[in-house]
């Protein structure tokens, strides 16, 4: 089946709010094995929308539309969709009760601000069985209609839970999807070309994607079947050879973060780490705590941005600094030396740069990122030169202090530095 994917509210087309609904939706539906064949995003207008939606109706079998669902005045997607379909808007009494019963559970009254999300058009029908969130869904001339709200945790719940499952039910020959994604990081893309070319004709039926996800590439496989256990098989043997070829590049598959994979290795080997951080100012330990039971293995973090907490606090020697300088790889290892001794890791890494766009030279310009790592047996550093502006820098120096342990935890060398 193809469909198509509308997006709705002034702040998407005004650029005050990212469109995360449409990519999301479009990855799900796609990995269900439907076709998605347009995205449309358009304002809070009747006019507009009306016509996205009559024109959807032309050359979709289904639709899905977010946005406009809410209690506030712009709300008027339900309105829209009733006047554009020729239909009345009528009271649904399970959406009605479902609003009354959230309302009485938070101890707060109802408004007619929230009784107005319960009219819906004539002969919708509430996708949420759990009554948590106000999308419907509505049948019209053969096409399929999902209208769901604009909150993106809802959208993508109930896009789950009710549009692809009822999608399916419409049409049971729909073939099965196997889909997975392989996160590299550490490679430039000219390089990852060079190496796809080893994967000629051992990727079988499967269509081979590569996308960059700053700052990891991934490389996405989709597999379509009639039988389960055969697309799985096919996509272990896939997998096989894409590991061949990029090897430890590969650091995570599928919803997985670098946080994540190191997470589990440093649970996996029952050790604890720690990070000394100057100028990704504490990205590398908020990672790690983003991650449910870090606390099983982070033992904290020192955010060292001056020189004087340096010294202070993680005992960095005044003597290296005036020699070397803060972001270098002899202050680096102290960094990290000193980490490890004031929390008592098993492991710690240090991160000090220049993110810029000012306090670079010509010895050190803008992006020079200098890392440390200490264990009880050794202590490593080096020294990498990353493009991009001050978030990008950061970003891509915290990925990198995180795939320090990661590589060192499984005896892989380290990138090499400049």
């Amino acid at each position: 089946m193809h469909g198509e994917i509308i997006t709705i509210g002034n702040e998407l087309i005004s650029g005050r709010a990212t469109d995360t609904n449409s990519s999301h939706a479009a990855k799900m539906l796609t990995n269900a094995g439907l076709d998605v064949i347009c995205i449309t995003s358009v304002g809070d207008d009747s006019n507009m929308v009306s016509y996205a939606l009559h024109t959807a109706m032309k050359r979709s079998e289904f639709a899905v539309i977010t946005g406009g669902l809410g209690s506030t005045d712009d709300d008027i997607t339900a309105k829209i969709v009733a006047n554009a379909l020729n239909c009345q808007l009528e009271l649904n009494k399970e959406t009605l009760d479902n609003i009354k019963k959230r309302q009485n559970k938070a101890n707060m009254p109802l408004s007619s601000s929230l009784e107005k999300m319960a009219w819906l058009p004539k002969g919708s029908t509430p996708l949420d069985k759990r009554g948590d969130s106000c999308g419907f869904f509505l049948k019209k001339d053969g096409v399929l209609l999902f209208f769901l709200p604009g909150v993106p945790e809802q959208a993508r719940r109930l896009l789950k839970e009710s549009v692809i499952p009822r999608i399916k039910q419409h049409d049971p020959s729909l073939p099965l999807t196997c889909y997975r994604v392989f996160k590299l990081y550490g490679l430039k893309e000219p390089s990852i070309a060079e190496k796809f070319k080893a994967l000629r004709g051992k990727t079988g039926k499967a269509v081979v994607g590569f996308y960059p996800r700053f700052p990891e590439n991934h490389i996405t496989v989709t597999l379509k079947g009639n039988n389960r256990n055969e697309l799985e098989q096919e996509m272990d043997r896939i997998e096989g050879e894409i590991r061949s070829v990029f090897d430890f590049y590969i650091f995570a598959t599928d919803n997985q973060t670098m946080e994540d994979a190191t997470g589990d290795l440093l649970k996996e080997k029952g050790l604890s780490v720690s990070v000394a951080e100057s100028c990704t100012g504490g990205m590398v330990g908020g990672r790690f705590t983003n991650v449910p039971g870090s606390s099983g293995y982070f033992m904290g973090g020192v955010v060292a941005y001056s020189n004087e907490c340096k010294v202070r606090l993680i005992h960095v020697r005044q003597k290296t600094l005036d020699t070397y300088g803060a972001v270098s790889t002899e202050t680096a290892e102290e960094m990290a030396v000193g980490v490890r001794e004031v929390t008592g890791s098993d492991i710690s890494v240090s991160v000090t740069g220049i993110a810029g766009p000012e306090g670079g030279s010509r010895e050190k310009p803008v992006g020079t990122v200098c890392f440390g790592l200490a264990s009880k047996d050794s202590v490593l550093s080096g020294r990498y030169l990353f493009s991009g502006d001050r978030k990008h820098v950061r970003i891509n120096a915290s990925t990198m202090a995180i795939d320090w342990i990661r590589r060192y935890i499984n005896g892989i060398s380290f990138l090499p530095g400049i």
